[in-house]
C-alpha cells in the first residue's frame, strides 16, 4: 500500500508518515484497522526500522495512530482534532505543494481547481465496494 520514492526530496519517514495518514484519510487504513509492524514495514519496503519507527511515533503522538500493548499498533478510533493555526498551517502547505506541481506542468487554475475538486468528491465519496450494512 505505501510506496517508498528514493527520488523524492522528503525524508523516507515523512513519505512514510504522510502516505499513512493519506490511506487513514481516504479510509484505506479504517479506524480500529492493525497497521503493519515497525519490522514488517521496514522489511516490505527495505528501509530501516528506526525510520518507520519514527514515522509510526509521530502518528502515535498526532493521534492518527494508537498503541495497545500486547497487540499492536491501530488506526485510532476518532480523528486527532488538530487546532486550528495547526490545521492551517498545513493546509497551506499543501495547498502551496499543490499549487507548485500544477504550475510546473503547465496547468491553469481553473484546471487545478476542477482536479482539486475531483479529488475532493472521490476521498470522501462512501467506497463504492462498500455494501449496506458494512462497518466502516
Amino acid at each position: 500500500m505505501l510506496k517508498i520514492d528514493p527520488a523524492d526530496p522528503r525524508p523516507i519517514w515523512r513519505q512514510i508518515e504522510e502516505g499513512v495518514r493519506h490511506l487513514v484519510a481516504v479510509r484505506a487504513l479504517p479506524a480500529g484497522e492493525m497497521v503493519p509492524s515497525v519490522r514488517d514495514l521496514a522489511r516490505d519496503l527495505q528501509v530501516n526500522p528506526a525510520t518507520v519507527s519514527r514515522a509510526y511515533q509521530r502518528l502515535t503522538d498526532d493521534g492518527v495512530l494508537q498503541v495497545r500493548r500486547g497487540e499492536g499498533t491501530f488506526v485510532s478510533d476518532r480523528p486527532p482534532a488538530l487546532p486550528k493555526k495547526e490545521r492551517s498551517r498545513q493546509l497551506d502547505q499543501a495547498a502551496a505543494q499543490f499549487a507548485g506541481r500544477a504550475l510546473a506542468v503547465g496547468v491553469e487554475l481553473a484546471e487545478a481547481t476542477d482536479a482539486l475538486h475531483g479529488a475532493w468528491q472521490r476521498l470522501t465519496q462512501p467506497n463504492p465496494n462498500s455494501r449496506p450494512g458494512d462497518s466502516e
